[in-house]
């Protein structure tokens, strides 16, 4: 299909709202189409893809974002009966098949030659009411050389229960499986029933126990877009700070977990104690080590002072020193590298196909961070230099959590040392 021939409206990261009724709706056949010949351009992935009720039918909504200009595309079609089926786009595209499996566990809408349509996590408000997480369709391979072991839900290795399925053979893992849900709160469901900007701003610091910034950042700007507020650069700045510091305590708390899984323990327990020095000055900012209350649309509680910013300089110097070192032991010992290199590897090919986003891209060669392609609040006016690697193993993963940590470490603290400057500006127009 030549470019001239897609329909779709064009909007920038936090920009102005943009009415339902402006985007274009296309017939299915045309919209299938137009979805295969922008994502067949590897600058161009799928950030969303959903459904919801309008008018007595089910509207569907396709964003995707194109790395090249920075922009996002959207463009929409239409269903009269949500239970009916559609042809599924998962065939020609991989990377759908997430946001298929879930339109047909919200809806009850079919997506036919779709080649694994089961539920992605059968949350409490999903279409099939009758079905419950002890119904869940694992994948099973019935032979008598070959078990499963199961792990979870409750799960000492990520912040949100889930289930896991191994099928091994011996100590060959063959399958994993992930069921998610267990603790699914209809988030979506919440945010409309909210009955006040301050209930919905606590909901989105609560999706997800190590992203509470970012989450909570997101949700301000939707929020300040729609209602037309502009945030100053003081706040901007403040935000971009808050987002590097939780980016840099998962960063260093990822790489002790790396450590655990290669039993080096003393690599496990510096990065361990790092990251508390991190979540630590966030709790002395706001009050929470996840900065849970420290982001609120159009505005603050928690201005960025003197003293918060004089202890945030010193402990990412002296953070920034003790990771350098410990990253150094950790990236120079063959006993560790020899578990890293080569490692469970991604592809480049193989990472396009499943549209794979941040760290995941980043690590296989993609240059997807939006950081630097879809910049938004402070970091429109920063220019960002993504970290990339490219071999998709372990070692790799290992790399730009390193790298990028030690970046964000130095970024926080210029932006610190700015703000520092505004706040000593501020107390001497006060005194005066």
């Amino acid at each position: 299909m030549p470019m001239q021939d897609y329909s779709y409206i064009e909007i920038l990261p936090a920009g102005a709202p943009i009415d339902l009724a402006a985007i274009p709706v296309l017939n299915y056949h045309d919209f299938s189409q137009q979805m295969a010949g922008l994502m067949h351009n590897e600058t161009v992935h799928c950030v969303l893809y959903y459904a919801f009720p309008l008018n007595n039918q089910l509207k569907f909504i396709a964003v995707l974002a194109d790395d090249s200009t920075g922009k996002f595309l959207v463009f929409s079609h239409e269903l009269g009966d949500s239970t009916s089926s559609l042809p599924s786009l998962t065939p020609q595209i991989p990377a759908l098949h997430l946001f298929e499996r879930e339109i047909h566990e919200n809806f009850g809408t079919g997506f036919e030659h779709h080649p694994w349509l089961k539920p992605v996590r059968f949350p409490a408000d999903r279409f099939r009411k009758d079905l419950g997480m002890n119904d869940y369709p694992f994948y099973r391979i019935d032979s008598d050389e070959l078990h499963e072991v199961g792990v979870g839900p409750i799960h000492a290795g990520v912040i949100e229960p889930g289930h896991f399925r191994f099928i091994c053979n011996g100590e060959k893992v063959l399958h994993l499986e992930i069921q998610l849900g267990y603790q699914h709160r209809g988030i979506e469901k919440l945010f409309v029933e909210a009955g006040s900007m301050l209930k919905r701003s606590v909901l989105a610091e609560n999706i997800s126990g190590d992203t509470s910034v970012g989450h909570a950042v997101t949700h301000a700007q939707l929020t300040e877009s729609l209602a037309g507020i502009t945030v100053d650069e003081t706040l901007q700045r403040e935000r971009a700070i808050a987002l590097e510091l939780e980016r840099i305590a998962v960063h260093i708390g990822d790489t002790a977990a790396l450590c655990t899984d290669v039993a080096y323990q003393f690599g496990q327990v510096v990065n361990e104690a790092l990251r508390t020095t991190i979540i630590n000055t966030t709790q002395l900012w706001c009050g929470n080590r996840f900065g849970k209350g420290l982001i609120r649309p159009g505005g603050t509680n928690y201005p960025l002072t003197g003293p918060v910013i004089e202890t945030m300089l010193k402990t990412l110097d002296n953070t920034g020193m003790r990771y350098r070192d410990i990253t150094d032991n950790i990236f120079t010992a063959p006993s560790i590298l020899i578990r890293f290199d080569g490692i469970g590897v991604l592809t480049r090919t193989q990472a396009l196909s499943i549209g794979a986003v941040g760290m995941a891209a980043r690590m296989a060669g993609i240059s997807r961070d939006i950081r630097a392609t879809h910049p938004s609040g402070h970091y429109a006016g920063f220019r960002y230099e993504p970290v990339i690697q490219d071999t998709g193993d372990v070692l790799a993963r290992a790399l730009i959590r390193n790298l990028e940590a030690r970046k964000s470490i130095e970024m926080v603290a210029e932006w610190a040392s700015q703000q520092s400057s505004v706040f000593s500006l501020q107390s001497a127009g006060g005194s005066g």
